[in-house]
């Protein structure tokens, strides 16, 4: 593959050229690097850099001096497949790698900009890609094009030596790699799995994969959830993730107080819809059990005439489907309750996650994007929602944690509940692009 790299800094470049896998790409003919310095381009005494107009910080790579640059290379070498790297690029994955490795038909340039950039206009004329490393900014762009090559290089058929070693890489299909050991068998108290020292290749098929799950559920759900389109991931991923149980409170929820004068905890009515969407939701997402908490006999005995119609009733047979959502549905008195009795399924108790339509002040309030966090705890979750005006604070209290509010562009921010928790439900475990 013929690389080159337009840079400032082209010293930066010569120990990466020659150090191992690189250099041998090299010498084999399979990478064929070249520098093209930008300050070659320049008149003597001619600045780079210019200022930004509109009285922004720092200086600018000039328009003028980077299409010199591109001009005198493509006169002679021809025209290459265009990489820019700046913050505000795409972020740079592996499956971007695979399709500029695919466009680049062997031939592609790197620009690695400093100071504060370059010029947009240049960009806009000349880039194929806009390539960024994550969101963090670094001096300059050569740290994300000797990144870039590192990473193309690899799918550049010769360069590596084993293929299966390409082929089974982190983030090739939907999982990270699992974790590597070799000798000594102890170090440090640590000591090797012994599976791994079995000779049981069928288990330890199985071993890495669990632990590959795992290390995805932690660290990089959001890389799965987007290419996890084989059910056997799916089911690899579900067996990882602990379970997960839904409450719907309908007690320590807050009410107008009955002299107008603000709120107070108390208790609310179950409404049917709240009930089959819910369910719906959960039965959608792979939630164990959904409760419905109310503490009134009057109220229980109004969801248990529904419940036993649709799981025991002539309801598992009039709809089918309803019969499965409704199935997954308790009746609990309490959240104590709810609680107990996922402590007797699992062995342990769950972490109790609030959800708020109100920015609560909570010490260990997440993110949906917090979920490796919570899972790699190893314990059942909880996800409890209120009924009425919320859950009341002596109930977001005793919670482990609190949800961010479901939040869009505008003020407005009176979901129904059942609403909210299909898009709690879908943020949290969801799959898809």
């Amino acid at each position: 593959m013929k690389i080159a790299v337009f840079t400032l800094f082209p010293e930066l470049y010569t120990p990466f050229f020659s150090t191992s896998i690189v250099k041998k790409a090299i010498e084999t003919g399979a990478f064929m690097p070249s520098i093209q310095s930008l300050l070659s381009v320049c008149a003597p005494k001619e600045r780079i850099d210019s200022p930004t107009y509109g009285h922004g910080p720092g200086m600018l790579i000039k328009p003028t001096v980077v299409e010199k640059a591109i001009t005198q290379y493509e006169q002679t070498q021809g025209r290459p497949l265009r990489i820019f790297f700046s913050p505000h690029g795409v972020p740079l994955t592996q499956d971007l790698l695979k399709e500029i490795h695919a466009r680049a038909e062997g031939h592609c340039a790197l620009f690695a900009a400093r100071y504060e950039g370059m010029d947009a206009r240049v960009e806009e004329e000349y880039a194929d890609y806009v390539v960024s490393l994550g969101n963090f900014v670094l001096m300059g762009g050569d740290v994300p094009a000797l990144a870039f090559m590192e990473g193309i290089l690899r799918l550049v058929p010769g360069v590596v030596g084993r293929e299966e070693s390409v082929e089974h890489d982190s983030f090739t299909g939907a999982f990270t790699d699992h974790p590597e050991y070799t000798a000594p068998i102890e170090w440090r108290g640590r000591i090797v799995p012994e599976i791994l020292r079995s000779g049981n290749h069928g288990a330890m098929l199985k071993w890495r994969q669990e632990q590959a799950a795992r290390r995805t559920m932690i660290n990089h759900f959001d890389w799965f959830r987007t290419h996890a389109s084989e059910q056997s991931d799916r089911d690899l991923m579900k067996s990882a993730i602990p379970h997960h149980y839904a409450a719907l409170m309908h007690t320590e929820v807050l009410v107008p107080a009955p002299n107008g004068d603000g709120m107070v905890s108390s208790t609310s009515s179950v409404t049917s819809l709240d009930i089959h969407d819910i369910a719906r939701s959960a039965a959608t997402y792979g939630i164990a059990e959904y409760s419905i908490v109310t503490p009134l006999i009057d109220q229980q005995k109004i969801v248990s005439t529904l419940l036993d119609f649709w799981k025991t009733g002539a309801g598992t047979t009039y709809n089918t489907h309803r019969h499965h959502a409704l199935n997954r549905v308790q009746l609990q008195s309490s959240l104590d309750e709810v609680i107990e009795r996922i402590t007797e399924k699992e062995g342990v108790a769950p972490i109790l996650i609030a959800t708020s339509a109100r920015d609560e002040s909570h010490k260990n309030r997440i993110s949906y994007r917090d979920q490796g966090k919570i899972w790699a705890q190893n314990r059942p979750v909880l996800i409890i929602f209120g009924t009425a005006r919320g859950l009341a604070p002596e109930c977001i209290a005793r919670c482990d944690y609190v949800l961010e509010p479901i939040e869009g562009f505008e003020k407005f921010n009176h979901l129904s509940v059942r609403t909210a928790a299909g898009v709690i439900f879908d943020r949290w475990l969801g799959l898809g692009r």
